[in-house]
């Protein structure tokens, strides 16, 4: 299985020209589109999105993942092997949070010109190069045979999170469409706890935590562990990131009570 996640959109014909280059290397391919919505060229948006579905896929589950605003630069290509799945997309960081929750075994730069298109756009590397490694790796070939094995894959400031004292650091890695303020501070970080001191750029909230939206009145915030893992300050039934003006890269940090 190989599931496609980028910002292409469906209004251009990018996304079809990458599944036209699997099927035609692998016809019995079978493909899954994660998103072709994430924001242009927000590589943190991806990211967090490919490491919030990664989990629910079967075992051997190619990910193909494109946000890639340094196209046709030095950045590397390259394809990431965990204990649960592959990954392969740009050396830019939306392939590693994902890879980590899985527990990276191999991280190979995609190098061999044998799976590739013989002629290399310097623009849509996701259909030259990305699209056939996804194809061949589905058909068997192994990720040791596209290329050498690096040890330093991009890791971004958004995948890291910090620990001052009794505080963790971290930051807003996007607003979903309820306008829930989604940060990439996971549960693990902060361990079970009924209320926080919530602060966000100049903005200083002291919230309930909660396991369910509802769990405030309408149109009251609180804080709660979504659905994927991570720390979100949500309002029941409206916009938290419209009511306190927060936006993705904000930086976030809590304190537990």
């Amino acid at each position: 299985m190989i599931t496609l996640t980028s910002d292409f959109g469906f209004k251009d014909p990018y996304v079809a020209e990458m599944k036209g280059v699997i099927l035609t290397i692998n016809e019995n391919a079978k493909i899954v589109d994660v998103s072709h919505d994430i924001e242009k060229f927000n590589i943190r948006m991806g990211a967090l999105m490919l490491a919030q579905v990664a989990a629910y896929f079967p075992k051997g589950t190619i990910h193909l993942a494109v946000v890639d605003p340094g196209v046709g630069t030095e950045r590397r290509a390259i394809l990431v092997q965990t204990n649960q799945s592959f990954f392969v997309g740009p050396d830019n960081g939306i392939l590693i949070l994902a890879a980590q929750n899985q527990g990276i075994e191999h991280i190979y730069e995609l190098t061999n010109p044998k799976f590739m298109l013989p002629k290399i756009s310097c623009t849509f590397q996701g259909r030259d190069v990305f699209a056939p490694a996804a194809a061949y790796l589905d058909i068997g070939v192994k990720a040791s045979d596209f290329g050498r094995e690096i040890h330093n894959a991009a890791k971004p400031e958004f995948a890291n999170v910090k620990r001052t004292n009794n505080s963790v650091i971290g930051e807003v890695m996007y607003v979903d469409g309820f306008g829930n303020i989604i940060t990439n501070i996971s549960q693990k970080e902060i361990g079970q706890t009924k209320r926080a001191k919530i602060k966000i750029q100049s903005l200083l909230l002291n919230l309930t935590f909660g396991k369910t939206y509802a769990e405030t009145k309408t149109q009251q915030p609180i804080a709660l562990i979504g659905s994927h893992g991570f720390l979100e300050i949500a309002l029941n039934q409206a916009s938290a990131a419209e009511k306190f003006q927060v936006k993705a890269e904000d930086k976030i940090e809590i304190t537990v009570n």
